[in-house]
């Protein structure tokens, strides 16, 4: 097993950045999601250009190569919870005002579903893993190509993504007439999990999860593969792609992202008296050395 890295990795995720969806108008409007222009804002500034960058760059032929590149599962090996405290090293710069690690949030989000739902010990622990895809940004792997919103590539591309007005320019799929109509490279109906997506921390660790052979229900798996896909789960798109089956997910992704966006506070959990109970989730469903 290779020795753990122990600089850390300052991330902005703009995914998780003032989220505006009126299914969470409780939430504080300074914690929304605003990505109206603003080049005087340094925040919004490097929002705006995670995004630049991710829709200048996700090709099906560049979704193609991080998929070969990381599919491979031969970067490194390591437990989950060798992999939640790596987490520790990655401070996600898009909650600047608390600063705390990701594995903080990920005991948050995790205890908020035990609260809500203590029958479904699966959900407990997807809120946990759900973001541990992003130690790929260890590895070289650009920040555009880890966090933020996802989207399908191969078709037109949907029209609730952020900054769609102009961020697509460039984009050589938007050119391709395989690629840019409404259907594209998909039958309809063909359902969210034929879609290829653009490259992520979700997709990836989804295809961790089912190589490593989890023991999860498909749905927790799902969970962790489309909480970012915003343009579907929250912005209407992708309707004529969806099967019957997808509203089941819709419904649990929309579930989970109460704990994944609105679990941040300033109260700390006492991680290590949760982790006798969390181990045992972890030897339930996921034991033992991981391949990432």
């Amino acid at each position: 097993m290779r020795i753990l890295q122990e600089h850390a990795i300052h991330l902005l995720d703009p995914s998780e950045l003032m989220r505006p969806e009126p299914t969470f108008a409780d939430k504080n409007p300074s914690k929304f999601r605003d990505y109206s222009v603003d080049t005087a804002d340094p925040l919004k500034e490097r929002v705006r250009r995670t995004y630049r960058q991710m829709h200048l760059n996700q090709t099906v032929d560049f979704v193609n190569g991080r998929r070969a590149r990381w599919l491979q599962f031969n970067t490194i090996k390591l437990t989950v919870r060798e992999a939640l405290e790596k987490l520790n090293d990655l401070v996600d710069e898009s909650d600047p005002d608390l600063d705390l690690p990701n594995i903080i949030h990920a005991f948050q989000a995790a205890e908020r579903a035990r609260a809500e739902f203590p029958e479904h010990d699966w959900l407990h622990l997807t809120a946990l893993i759900h973001d541990l895809g992003k130690i790929m940004a260890f590895y070289d792997e650009p920040q555009w190509a880890v966090v933020g919103d996802t989207f399908a590539v191969g078709c037109r591309w949907g029209d609730s993504i952020v900054y769609r007005g102009d961020s697509f320019e460039g984009n050589p799929d938007g050119d391709n007439p395989a690629y840019n109509t409404e259907y594209g490279m998909y039958a309809p109906n063909c359902g969210i999990d034929n879609l290829l997506l653009s490259w992520g921390h979700d997709e990836y660790m989804y295809q961790v999860l089912k190589h490593n052979k989890t023991k999860l229900p498909h749905v927790a798996c799902n969970i962790i593969r489309f909480h970012s896909f915003y343009p579907w789960h929250n912005g209407g798109d992708y309707k004529h792609l969806e099967a019957p089956n997808d509203a089941e997910t819709k419904k649990w992704v929309l579930i989970f992202n109460r704990y994944d966006l609105y679990t941040k506070s300033e109260v700390v959990p006492d991680i290590e008296a949760l982790w006798p109970y969390y181990q045992t989730l972890i030897d339930k469903y996921l034991p033992g050395v991981l391949e990432f």
